[in-house]
């Protein structure tokens, strides 16, 4: 196969695989970002692979940097941009199931192609715009269908989280697994213990992100992954009726935690505590809470205005693309215009400070003067008060 044109991307990295090849060494432009501009989708990273050593490399570039040189990559400063090259490599030994115990250094494009996850990512592509298709990845890409290179096992003893990067592929790109990679992740999916919580994290939430996550997660689900993943053992029929739910795209992370803690009916604190297994950051542990506290109000139809806007006026979108995910009826209208009405968005929009009060009220600083302002906060949001500075002086003084 050979593309009519190259997308803007590769061209202005051609001048790179020139150099290389003047050199007397093969380059490539290589994974995901032939695939993706096969299926017609944006480029993100440009990834070159090359017979040329790093030590070679260093010789043909001046401006280089050794990003991960024990395992063949350099990155090259080039016309101002910056590109990651690395030599083609076989590996072995993955004792971890993560990450290989040797890596040797070889000439063959074939034999680096080789040790690469599934077929649609085992593309190369050179600067006449010809594709290299070694695994018959192209007439995956026609028939949309998620294989493993070579024998899947291997592939997934090799670095078992292939496996959940196998349904978010499927997820991302709306395609199948293939019949026997789809029998050895199932079998294998055991190996997802070995991997660290952050790792299978990043796949998971890219794979709920994704505009097929219900197919991906239907697979997370009966692969059995989920019974190795933090938390979920023993939670896979509940998890199972997000399958079956309105095909709403998730906005973010933090909102597919709430949707996981809605459907499992957690507590804040089990969510809470779900998310700290996860390794979640503490902001998008907080935001996610948040969220799903909304979420809880508006599914029992029982909330103030206060109560929203202490939950965060721009969680409320989110929350709302919830409920149709949930199937909850609300007044999307009529809330919107309560929301647009709140004369503030946090504490700091206030037009009295702590110290103000001080003086106002000639007392010390102490736990008082953060009370006066939360019911000061609170009378601002219900509207009992204009947030006006000689306003809110008269209604702190008329209620001591």
């Amino acid at each position: 196969m050979r593309m009519r044109e190259l997308p803007a991307d590769f061209k202005r990295a051609l001048p790179v695989l020139k150099e290389i090849e003047q050199a007397g060494y093969e380059a490539y432009f290589v994974g995901g970002s032939v695939r993706d501009h096969i299926l017609g989708l944006p480029i993100h990273d440009v990834d070159i692979a090359t017979s040329a050593y790093p030590e070679e490399i260093k010789e043909i570039f001046k401006h280089t940097v050794d990003t991960g040189i024990q395992h063949g990559t350099v990155t090259v400063l080039f016309n101002g941009s910056s590109y990651e090259i690395t030599t083609f490599r076989t590996e072995s030994g993955y004792q971890d199931y993560r990450r290989p115990d040797q890596v040797t250094f070889v000439r063959s494009l074939e034999d680096d192609l080789k040790r690469r996850d599934f077929t649609i990512n085992a593309l190369a592509l050179d600067r006449n715009g010809d594709v290299i298709d070694k695994f018959d990845g192209l007439k995956d890409l026609d028939n949309h269908l998620i294989r493993a290179v070579g024998k899947a096992e291997e592939r997934f003893h090799e670095d078992a989280l292939r496996m959940m990067r196998a349904v978010r592929f499927q997820s991302q790109l709306d395609f199948k697994i293939e019949t026997k990679t789809a029998e050895a992740i199932s079998v294998n999916a055991h190996l997802l213990e070995k991997i660290a919580v952050e790792r299978t994290r990043e796949e998971f939430i890219k794979m709920m992100l994704g505009q097929a996550w219900q197919k991906g997660f239907a697979n997370f689900l009966s692969f059995k992954l989920c019974d190795y993943a933090p938390g979920m053992k023993q939670h896979g029929s509940e998890l199972d009726k997000l399958t079956n739910l309105n095909p709403i795209k998730f906005q973010d992370e933090d909102s597919v935690w709430a949707a996981i803690g809605f459907i499992l009916k957690l507590s804040d604190s089990e969510l809470n505590k779900l998310l700290r297994v996860w390794k979640v950051s503490n902001k998008t542990r907080e935001v996610s809470l948040q969220i799903y506290e909304m979420l809880v109000l508006f599914a029992d139809q029982k909330f103030s205005v206060w109560e929203i806007y202490n939950l965060g006026v721009d969680n409320f979108e989110r929350t709302v693309k919830l409920c149709q995910l949930f199937n909850i009826e609300i007044n999307y209208n009529q809330l919107s215009k309560i929301i647009e009405k709140i004369p503030i968005r946090s504490s700091h929009d206030l037009a009295i400070t702590g110290n103000d009060l001080i003086k106002i009220l000639n007392i010390k600083p102490g736990p008082e003067i953060g009370k006066i302002l939360k019911n000061v906060e609170k009378s601002v949001v219900e509207e009992n008060v204009s947030n006006n500075f000689d306003e809110l002086k008269s209604y702190v003084l008329s209620n001591r």
